[in-house]
C-alpha cells in the first residue's frame, strides 16, 4: 500500500491510517459473491422467502411451483443454484426432496452488508 504524505516536513502525516482489520480473503469474497448472485434473482429470492416462512422452515418443489407460477423443472433448477451456493440444503425423503435454509447463511450475508466481521463461509 502506498501512503502519501502531506504537510510541512516537520509535521508529516500519512493520509491513510490502517484500520488494523484484516481484508476479506479472496475465498470469502468469492463465496459471498456466489451467495449474493444466487439470491439476486427475484424468483430465487421469493423461494428463500417461501421456504423460510413455511412450517418447519422447509418446503418441497411442489410447495413452491404454484405460488411462483413456474414449472417443476424451472423451480428445481433455481433450487439447485441456491443449494450449490450454500444458501439452501436439500434432504431427500422417498421421492420428494425438501429444501431448508442452511443455518446462518442469511446471517452471514447480512453480516457482510452491515460491516460485521466477515463470516467463515464454506
Amino acid at each position: 500500500m502506498t501512503t502519501a504524505v502531506t504537510g510541512h516536513p516537520d509535521t508529516l502525516t500519512a493520509c491513510c491510517t490502517p484500520t488494523g482489520e484484516p481484508a476479506m480473503s479472496k475465498e470469502t469474497a468469492s463465496s459471498l459473491a456466489a451467495q449474493f448472485k444466487a439470491i439476486a434473482d427475484p424468483n430465487r429470492l421469493r423461494m428463500v422467502s417461501i421456504i423460510s416462512s413455511s412450517e418447519n422452515s422447509e418446503a418441497c418443489v411442489c410447495d413452491i411451483t404454484e405460488p411462483l407460477n413456474l414449472g417443476q423443472s424451472t423451480v428445481s433448477h433455481h433450487l439447485k443454484i441456491l443449494v450449490d451456493a450454500g444458501v439452501l440444503t436439500r434432504e431427500k425423503r422417498g421421492v420428494w426432496a425438501y429444501y431448508s435454509l442452511v443455518p446462518g447463511a442469511l446471517d452471514s450475508l447480512a453480516g457482510a452488508l452491515t460491516g460485521r466481521p466477515w463470516p467463515l463461509v464454506p
